[in-house]
């Protein structure tokens, strides 16, 4: 408990000088109104499941328009080549590596994905077909795609696992002084014992597949607070684009940038043959949660979504004023909004729209929010969020958010088949706990 209140208070003492300092008193959140799901702006009622549709690409626009900036065009192509592949994990998995790039010549920026696929084949040693590794599985496997902070070399201990080449990253313990990722930290996020255990052994046994790419590889995360440039995230992808316009208040994002690359992911997803990309799950975490939140809302092909611990910006009610707001969040992180959202920094209550609607635009496909507890991230504002986006479910004749009040630590009585909200103790990251949730939602929301 000391360290979590230790946590919230060094994150909220961190961005005092960067925006209006946070609220952690219960007792001073105000009335605020919430906008009905169901409401179109112009007042009109959805009252079928064809309304919904519409209602939820209105959705989308507002969202566009007011926080996360233009969706991105499409690519000229999606290009990839195989560079590395072969055993892994003792023979449970089999690794492949490919480059990705967006034009059909392949040149411009490139994305690297690490695919992990189970190796149910009778044995342990690989198969060998035309000079592949192949697997002979009876089915093809469902996938979970979700981007990483430091390369894809940090999520499994294979020493053949490439760290990615032209890659910007955050400052931190496992960061070079210039931004590099460190062979140091191969296989960090495969320890046990870290804030964010990657349990890639456990994924696959359960059938999973899984791909991962860079995020830093994609649009780099700069740091503003530390006096680099915005413009710096407005390269590699952003290459891609026409030139932003400084006269346009919804230039893209980029946590646009990075949602817009999961669903690269997804398209290639399905040229691989033994993946089933029809059965997926996007998930992440932080900032890396908001992305798969953002890419679901806009991408009806995923089919399950699972952000853990978003913070502001992400799943919990701005309206609400509890822990990071919109002032921390436009002076810390410009670049992950649009230049639209900062007319409501300390003017949350003139927003129209709130995060519910983020969360209701997943509807009719699944969602099971994560949370913790930290001030910071306000995980009650969470299960509100969650609640007011409930209609959205039923109104699609699906059951909504189980009616229970908010729940304690571990209690898994919000999680239904359809929307789902759960919460525990512990570190900001996906722990093994959140693991075991998202596969059993995971499993439920895809038949399986």
């Amino acid at each position: 408990m000391k360290k979590l209140l230790l946590t919230s208070l060094v994150l909220g003492a961190a961005v005092v000088a960067f925006g209006r300092k946070p609220n952690y008193d219960e007792a001073k959140v105000g009335p605020y109104t919430l906008e009905d799901p169901l409401t179109f702006a112009d007042g009109r009622k959805v009252v079928t499941k064809a309304d919904w549709a519409a209602r939820r690409k209105e959705i989308v626009d507002i969202f566009a328009k007011e926080m996360f900036g233009q969706i991105p065009p499409a690519p000229e192509a999606v290009v990839t080549e195989l560079f590395e592949e072969g055993p892994t994990l003792a023979g449970l998995g089999i690794r492949r590596q490919y480059r990705m790039w967006f034009k059909k010549d392949k040149s411009g920026p490139f994305v690297d994905w690490l695919v992990l696929i189970p190796n149910r084949i009778a044995g342990l040693e690989p198969v060998i077909k035309d000079g592949r590794v192949v697997c002979e599985n009876k089915e093809k496997s469902p996938v979970i795609l979700l981007l990483n902070y430091a390369g894809n070399h940090t999520m499994v201990t294979d020493p053949e696992v490439q760290v990615p080449a032209e890659t910007w990253l955050r400052q931190g313990k496992f960061i070079g002084a210039d931004h590099k990722p460190l062979e140091s930290m191969r296989g960090k996020e495969a320890q046990h014992d870290t804030a964010a255990p990657f349990p890639v052994e456990m994924i696959l046994a359960r059938g999973y597949a899984v791909m991962t790419a860079c995020y830093g590889q994609i649009s780099p995360d700069t740091e503003v607070r530390k006096g680099l440039p915005e413009e710096l995230a407005y390269t590699h992808v952003f290459d891609l684009w026409p030139k932003r316009d400084p006269n346009r208040d919804d230039n893209i994002t980029a946590i646009g940038a990075w949602a817009w690359t999961l669903s690269r992911g997804l398209d290639f997803a399905y040229t691989i043959p033994e993946i089933d990309a029809e059965q997926n799950v996007a998930t992440g975490y932080s900032r890396l949660a908001k992305t798969p939140l953002l890419a679901c809302s806009r991408d009806e092909r995923f089919k399950v979504c699972v952000p853990n611990q978003t913070g502001g910006g992400g799943v919990p009610l701005a309206k609400r004023d509890y822990g990071e707001n919109v002032s921390t969040e436009m002076a810390s992180f410009p670049h992950w909004y649009c230049k639209a959202y900062g007319k409501y920094v300390d003017n949350e209550q003139a927003m129209k729209f709130d995060q519910h609607l983020l969360v209701a635009s997943i509807a009719p496909r699944a969602i099971l929010v994560q949370g913790f507890n930290s001030g910071w991230f306000d995980t009650k504002g969470e299960y509100l969020s969650c609640k007011a986006a409930s209609p959205a479910w039923e109104v699609n004749g699906l059951e909504g958010l189980p009616k229970f009040d908010y729940p304690d630590n571990f209690d898994t009585c919000c999680i239904g088949r359809n929307l789902g909200y759960v919460r525990r103790g512990g570190q900001h990251g996906i722990s093994g706990y959140d693991w075991q949730w998202t596969l059993d939602f995971a499993d439920k929301a895809l038949g399986r």
